[in-house]
Formats: C-alpha cells, structure tokens, sequence
C-alpha cells in the first residue's frame, strides 16, 4: 500500500506515453506527470532518507508538512499566552506601541490569576497620576574614577551587532536611539558605518573577538581600541564576558553572512564562518578584568567602562568583588544577561540548560555588590527577555538601575519571529545579509516604530509606578512584587529574595 501512489502515477505515464500516438490533446498532462515520476524514482533509490525510500512520492509530503510547522503553530494553533519565546500577547503590544496605534486590551486578562508563578504589582490606593511624574528621568552611569559620566534612558537597545542584523536594521535602530534620547548597543560584531550615520548614543561592546579594536593575529589592539573609543557617539563601553543565551560559548557569525563589508569592519576573512573564542586573551582572572577595565577607561578618555555576564559560578563573582576591594577598581556598570535572552543562533544545550534566568542573577549581582559595599559606585542593567513595562518594574525590584531590550526592539522593527535568525533568510529584513530580502526594511520607517516603542514602554512604565504610588524608579523595591506560590501562597519578592544589608558580607561573607 505504501507504493500506491507511486503505481497510480506510473500508470498514468504509461497511459500517457501511449496516447502521445493516439490523442495528442492529452499530452499536456506530462507537465504534472513526468516530474512527479521523476520524483518518485528518485526516491525509491534514495539512500538517505527512509521516509521517501519507502513511501514514494507521498513521502515528501513529510517534509513539506514539517517545514510550514512553525508558521502553521503560530498562524492556526497556538493560543495568544502560549506562543514561545515571545507569546502574541507581547509581540502584539510591541507592534500597537511601535505604531503608535490603541495599545489596550478587551475583556479582561488573558493570564490565569491563580496559576502558580502568576506575578503582579501592589498598587497603592493613593495612586498618583502619571502626568504629574517626570518622564525625563535618566540615571548617572559613571563611578568615582570616571571623567565623562553618561545619563542613561531607562530603556534602551540590547547587543546586536551589524552581520547579525542587516544594514537597514542597525539604520533603523540608531536613528531611533537618536530621535528617542536613548543608547544603541552595538554588539560584539563592532562599529560599522550605520552605527555611526544617524550619531544616535552608543556602547560598544568589546567581545572576546575583539572586532573593531583587533590586531591581524586576533589579540588586543590598544590603539585600534583607543581610535573608536573615543568617537563622540561612543558613550558606553562593555566588556562581553558572557551572554545569556550562551555563555561560554563565544559568538558565531555564519560564512553565509560574512560579507567583504562586514569582514572589513570587524577585521576578519571574508565568506568565512568567524568564532568567537569562549574567553578573553587580553587578561585572565578578576584582577586581570578590573585591570582590563582600567585601561579601557584610560584609553577611552574616561568614559564609562562596564561588563556583562551571565551569573554562573557564584563564587567567582564574590571573588571578583574582594577584588574590587582590595584594588580599588571598580566597574561603572555591570549588565546583567539572564539565560532566557536570546540570540541569532546558539546550541540547544547552551540556550535551554546553561546560566542563571535573568531574576535568579540579578538579585544575586545586587545583593552581593550591597554586602560587599559596592553598589553605590556601580549600576546594574538588567538584559533577558524586557518586553512591557511590568518587566521593567520587576527588574528594577530586584535592583536594576534601568534595562536594556533586543528581541522587542527587533519586534518594533517588523520582526514576525518566524526563527530563521540563523539561516540568512529573516522573511523581514531584520536578520539577514540578502539584499533582496533586507530592501523590504524601511530604515526612516522603522526608526520611527523604534523610538515609539521605547517611548510607549517608558510612559506606560511611569503610569505603573504612579498607580503604586511611586514618584521615581528609585522607590521600587522587592515588597512591590508579588507572586503565587500555590493557589493559597502568596509571597512578595522580598520574601523570595530577601534584601542585604549594605556592607553585611564585609563581616560574614557566609552571609550569601
């Protein structure tokens, strides 16, 4: 039976061979028929795929089917709280604030209230109104030893670098941070051109392949480095020491978009697939990275210098604290990437199985820098999955200083999710290098979506805090959040993850 189909059709082509003497108007059926043939030939001599060997024809159905899953499960099955990573209640916000358009929902939530892991804010029955708070509020990024501090927006564009995203993306982004007030994270992939067109605020993120600041063996290039440092776009800089989806595991560009140009700018051969080594070679160790740190402030004229990790080993951040300590260099941000941030590609074992989630590691990083009477001197921004303005008052709970988003930003730009980051064929321009599929991108367009959206978290963000009865992000705290343990249990975050007091684990480090 398995045959069957293949027989029909073999009986087809020999019925039509034969009236190709006796009925010529018939003979236009060898257009359908003959490649369907053709086909099934093929496949009863295939040796690698059993499926098509053993079921002709038909077989192929299989992997058509398999192809079209995802946008099958998206378009027809799966409900609006149950799309992954990103459910369409949250990429349908992003897209109604990009555009500007009602941003509101009918018919009360969509979340099961009781279901264990639900999370929601205590407001205040003194609400204060939105309109009265000052939207404007920036924080100081920049410590004791810094010379040029940076005011920071609350909500700014996560690392993506250009060769990742196309052309047009990056356009769009910088052009948005610009018009929007807010900075533009490069990326480990360097500074390109369309970083630098639109002078929208940068930080650059120095990663362990060093591009942008590399010599021609791929070591540390000090004057490469202190050249583009000290651009007036370049406000920030970041030391990549790990990266949620991935930690460990260095960057990987494919051969596919490796173009000359992108080549050229990160300093590497082209048409190549490009690794980024798992670790730093320019130093070693915690003294090694805050003496990394040092010199990257020296040679950038003073701007704020900061690092991002993943939380893995808890030990070697509190080792890395006694080392602030003792050397008296400090950091002037730390970012904080939680395990559930994304990428354009990375190992299913590294993105579902490896470093803390992104409250889990931030908690930790704010309370240890508290013991250890170090926060003062140092910001946090939180990284992993930042999509709404809940998300925004949960991170600053647990001690962000303001918080960087890529996946909604990309949403902003007209990304469907369709999960072909890694593949050089993002249906929307956003993830690629073709040029036939990055021309449908818009920049002027989408620079617009870009700000918008920022500027539409931003406010629905100050409208949270003042139904909390908050004037100012700095009056957050862990009291504020709630979350259901059981259908009887409920428990604030400061239950969860109970607060340090400053300089505690200068006298008992056992404290943690």
């Amino acid at each position: 039976m398995r045959y069957i189909f293949y027989k029909i059709i073999a009986v087809i082509l020999i019925i039509e061979i034969l009236f190709f003497f006796f009925w010529k108007p018939g003979l236009w059926t060898l257009l359908i028929v003959f490649p369907v043939s053709i086909i099934g030939i093929t496949d009863v001599f295939s040796r690698k795929k059993a499926i098509r060997r053993n079921f002709p024809v038909f077989g192929n159905l299989r992997y058509l089917f398999e192809s079209i899953r995802p946008e099958i499960m998206q378009y027809f099955v799966e409900t609006d709280t149950e799309g992954r990573p990103i459910n369409r209640i949250y990429r349908s916000l992003v897209y109604r604030r990009a555009k500007k358009v009602n941003d509101t929902t009918p018919f009360g939530t969509q979340e099961v209230v009781y279901r264990s892991g639900y999370e929601w804010l205590g407001h205040s029955m003194y609400a204060l109104d939105h309109k009265d708070l000052d939207h404007s509020q920036r924080v100081t990024v920049g410590g004791p030893d810094c010379k040029q501090p940076y005011e920071a927006a609350l909500l700014n564009i996560s690392a993506m670098s250009y060769g990742s995203l196309s052309q047009n993306a990056i356009l769009a982004l910088n052009r948005g941070a610009k018009e929007g007030h807010f900075f533009h994270n490069t990326g480990e992939g360097a500074i390109s051109p369309f970083h630098l067109r639109h002078g929208g605020d940068l930080c650059w993120q120095i990663g362990t392949g060093y591009f942008g600041c590399r010599d021609v063996n791929g070591n540390f290039d000090p004057e490469a480095f202190a050249e583009k440092a000290k651009l007036p776009s370049v406000k920030l800089i970041d030391i990549k020491l790990s990266q949620g989806a991935k930690p460990g595991h260095g960057g990987i560009l494919p051969a596919s978009k490796n173009t000359k140009e992108i080549a050229k700018i990160r300093g590497v051969k082209p048409h190549t697939m490009v690794f980024s080594p798992p670790t730093h070679s320019a130093f070693s160790g915690e003294i090694g990275l805050l003496e990394f740190v040092k010199r990257l402030r020296d040679l950038s004229g003073g701007k704020p210098i900061g690092f991002k990790l993943c939380v893995g080993s808890k030990d070697e951040f509190i080792s890395l604290c006694e080392a602030m300590i003792s050397t008296g260099i400090k950091p002037d941000f730390i970012t904080i990437d939680g395990g559930e941030g994304g990428t354009g590609a990375a190992p299913v074992e590294f993105s579902n199985s490896l470093g803390a989630p992104l409250r889990d590691g931030l908690s930790f990083v704010h309370d240890t820098l508290r013991g250890f009477d170090l926060r003062k001197d140092i910001k946090l921004v939180a990284s992993g999955k930042i999509i709404s303005s809940f998300h925004m008052v949960r991170a600053m709970a647990l001690g962000a200083d303001l918080c960087n988003s890529a996946r909604a930003m990309m949403l902003a730009l007209g990304c469907i999710q369709a999960l072909q980051c890694n593949s050089n064929s993002c249906p929307t321009g956003v993830a690629t290098q073709n040029k036939m599929l990055m021309r449908g991108l818009d920049p002027n367009d989408k620079a617009e979506r870009v700000a918008n959206f920022q500027e539409e978290t931003v406010k629905a963000f100050y409208e949270l805090i003042g139904a909390a009865g908050m004037r100012s992000p700095a009056e957050i705290r862990r009291a504020h959040i709630n979350r259901r343990i059981s259908l009887s249990e409920v428990r604030s975050y400061e239950d969860l993850y109970p607060s340090f007091e400053e300089g505690s684990l200068l006298k008992n480090k056992k404290a943690i």
